[in-house]
């Protein structure tokens, strides 16, 4: 089994990668802001929690999103070949969550690949995204704020994970094909 945490900045390339990560070896994928529309839009009483802290525009607590992320991933049964979490952990303390959630079952992350992208090209593939989507999150200014608090809340996992010893940088610049053929030579090393 191998879990996966996918890692990167806003425009990465997380969304592709993974994409082309469930083709290749059959993973199963977590997106939390999918899994969180998705309980909200069933009306799960986890989702009924959620939506009270949303609409009151506080994020939801990390204890409430490993119980979420819990329910989805048992929910994939006890063969699957392991999940792609994409949008998780985005803290320490969320990290030491997710790993103590997998230990209570026996698994664990294997790897955390991450998607290094160079600041300037986040900016044009994020301002391109929004005119081509129409995304109003992706301008430039929203874009600046995102970044931001990537850098400076998300971005001492990368340390956290090489302390793990399962942190891989992959040079997330170039051809589609050569960084996914990057992370294929992480997951075949597992």
């Amino acid at each position: 089994m191998k879990n996966i945490v996918i890692f990167g900045a806003p425009g990465s390339g997380k969304g592709t990668q993974s994409d082309k990560m469930i083709a290749k070896y059959g993973l199963e994928h977590i997106s939390t802001g999918d899994v969180l529309r998705n309980e909200i839009k069933n009306g799960t009483e986890l989702g009924k929690t959620a939506k009270n802290y949303i609409d009151q525009g506080q994020l939801i607590p990390d204890e409430l999103m490993v119980d979420i992320l819990a329910s989805v991933y048992d929910s994939f049964g006890k063969e699957h070949k392991g999940v792609i979490f994409d949008g998780f952990p985005r803290t320490i303390p969320q990290a030491e969550a997710l790993k103590k959630m997998l230990a209570e079952r026996g698994h664990k992350v294997a790897a955390m690949i991450e998607l290094d992208v160079p600041e300037d090209e986040l900016m044009k593939r994020l301002v391109l995204r929004g005119q081509q989507s129409g995304r109003s999150d992706d301008n430039e200014e929203t874009i600046k704020k995102r970044l931001g608090v990537y850098h400076n809340q998300t971005a001492p996992l990368i340390d956290w994970y090489a302390n793990e010893g399962i942190h891989y940088h992959i040079n997330g610049l170039g051809e589609l094909d050569r960084i996914f053929s990057d992370i294929c030579a992480v997951i075949d090393s597992l």
